[in-house]
């Protein structure tokens, strides 16, 4: 009863579609499906994925003397190498779930098991069908929806997940759904690119009467107008059709196109953004307007120092926790090999091997070992010019150097 007020409750909620109809401000949104399918985003997504999925993923067993060697008669090895799973080379296992993680921000494989606790297969999950929830003891349960209507429960040990950045510990956050505005912005640029090409990108306009149109929906009305003006003329295939007005009629175009209003830049400008969102360079993704001869080289190894080299370690240690004991994590390692990435070509190589050669760090089973060779007898000796002797040698370096190597 005036003038009293009655005391003002208020809900906190997370819900976007709940504030929006309450009257809260816009926040930025993208579908996840949608977004993926932009030009950029899945280039960018098949560029990580592809490029880590065929780089070498090797186990390896270390020795007392901190020599490693691949460990190519442990069945893990198979599978990361060769056969993720009955049905999926390894390259395509790889591919789909780094796929999953770039994509959802998660990745999961049910992992399979011999008699003696080692991994002989992964089956990848859909991410869309995993929930995931933590016990009591901190440790973690996945449910999987399956096709028939049932769930599948299975315990942390059986489940190899690959999250995405995290935020809780649990699940990794989509990068689309980090970056919403910008992955929002380019579908809305998308769908307005689409809708001007319907009428192969002719602006719209205004029929201009002399007389006031009749009111209603009956003929010669102002709706039934503009209904057979859409009828007969607005569409991609009917673009060219020939208008004929009569009764004074006109019809006055609208001169706004896409390059007065910048539109064409804006989408270039999201396009960066997208490429940005992923760490990959631009020309990787298509977008060559500042590339040059000089700098391709520099952006290729960009993207393997500053992109693909953090996710690898990633996915390397999510490996190594999942698929490897505690036990066997004393001997074994899981990595990538990226040499075949960062190295140059072969004259520069040939170059760097031969100065680290005659300057006495390297022998000559380390740089076979460099280009994935094996070993030659009396290879791992170290030579150095004739020219250099030892400090303080005076006048009989040679006889210093006799000495001490003896």
């Amino acid at each position: 009863m005036w003038p009293f007020k009655s005391a003002e409750k208020r809900i906190a909620t997370s819900d976007p579609y709940l504030g929006e109809f309450l009257g809260a401000r816009w926040t930025a949104r993208a579908d996840i499906e949608k977004a993926s399918g932009l030009a950029v985003a899945h280039r960018a997504v098949q560029t990580i994925s592809e490029n880590l999925a065929a780089m070498p993923l090797k186990v390896y067993r270390e020795g007392d003397n901190g020599d490693r060697k691949a460990a190519t008669d442990h069945p893990l090895y198979g599978v990361l190498h060769d056969q993720f799973s009955p049905t999926l080379t390894a390259f395509e296992g790889r591919e789909m779930m780094l796929a999953a993680v770039l994509i959802h921000g998660n990745g999961y494989a049910r992992i399979e098991r011999n008699g003696r606790g080692q991994v002989v297969a992964l089956h990848p999950i859909m991410p869309g069908s995993v929930t995931v929830e933590v016990l009591t003891n901190g440790r973690h349960r996945y449910k999987v929806a399956l096709a028939n209507g049932g769930t599948d429960t299975l315990l942390q040990e059986e489940v190899l997940h690959l999250r995405y950045r995290t935020a809780d510990g649990v699940l990794g956050m989509s990068p689309i759904q980090i970056a919403a505005g910008t992955f929002g912005l380019a579908i809305a640029q998308q769908d307005q690119a689409g809708a001007a090409a319907e009428n192969a990108f002719r602006p719209a306009g205004a029929l201009v009467f002399p007389d006031k149109l009749a009111t209603g929906t009956g003929a010669g009305s102002k709706d039934s107008v503009i209904q057979k003006f859409k009828e007969r003329f607005v569409g991609q295939l009917k673009a060219n059709e020939v208008m004929v007005l009569d009764g004074g009629a006109k019809f006055e175009t609208f001169q706004f196109s896409a390059k007065d209003s910048e539109f064409l830049e804006s989408r270039k400008l999201t396009n960066l953004d997208i490429a940005r969102v992923y760490g990959v360079p631009p020309s990787i993704v298509g977008i060559t307007d500042n590339s040059t001869y000089s700098n391709a080289e520099a952006e290729s190894r960009a993207l393997v120092m500053r992109c693909l080299a953090p996710m690898a370690r990633r996915i390397e240690q999510a490996l190594n926790s999942s698929l490897l004991s505690p036990e066997a994590r004393k001997t074994l390692l899981i990595e990538h090999d990226m040499n075949s990435l960062l190295r140059g070509d072969l004259v520069t190589r040939y170059n760097a091997f031969r100065i680290g050669r005659e300057g006495g760090w390297l022998s000559v089973n380390e740089i076979r070992a460099f280009e994935n060779l094996g070993k030659i007898t009396d290879g791992d000796s170290y030579v150095q010019p004739l020219n250099m002797g030892v400090l303080g040698g005076a006048n009989d370096n040679r006889a210093v150097i006799d000495e001490a190597a003896a």
